[in-house]
């Protein structure tokens, strides 16, 4: 497995994650429930800490602070991209008064259509991805502890 290229396997997981989480409660019908997104934070989080984590595992003594967090970057970036992709594709030909609902009970101040919806996902993946990296590149980067490199030579 090559660590280069993992954010793709990790990001089209996330992605497919994220849009069976959102097909389930439409099956369910709960799928305009604004508030059930937050379960989507936790399916980014969870894909960005597994990638970074098997990127470390993989690379052993070579995993650098920069690999890691430009793998969950690049992993977060991607899942958003596709979650993004299906979700305009959703709005705009599967579902347009899914929309409709959305802007008028959250956003009804500022009637720019979906559009506003599909930036708004988009802000939202990016941020999301780069502040959990920032997060969980903190429990593995590589230790600075100048006790811990002198017990090793």
């Amino acid at each position: 497995m090559n660590p280069e290229r993992l954010y793709i396997r990790y990001g089209l997981f996330i992605a497919i994650a994220l849009i069976a989480y959102f097909l389930i409660l439409k099956l369910v019908g709960l799928h305009e429930v604004i508030w059930l997104r937050l379960f989507n934070g936790v399916i980014v989080a969870y894909g960005i800490y597994a990638v970074i984590r098997m990127r470390r595992i993989l690379e052993k003594d070579n995993f650098h602070y920069h690999n890691g967090f430009k793998t969950g970057v690049m992993t977060g970036f991607l899942a958003t991209i596709a979650f993004v992709l299906f979700m305009a594709t959703y709005m705009y030909h599967l579902d347009t008064h899914f929309a409709e609902t959305i802007i008028n009970t959250w956003i009804r101040d500022y009637n720019q259509g979906p559009g506003v919806l599909v930036f708004i996902l988009l802000i939202e993946g990016f941020a999301s991805t780069v502040v959990l990296t920032l997060a969980f590149m903190q429990k593995f980067k590589p230790s600075w502890n100048l006790k811990k490199t002198f017990q090793k030579a």
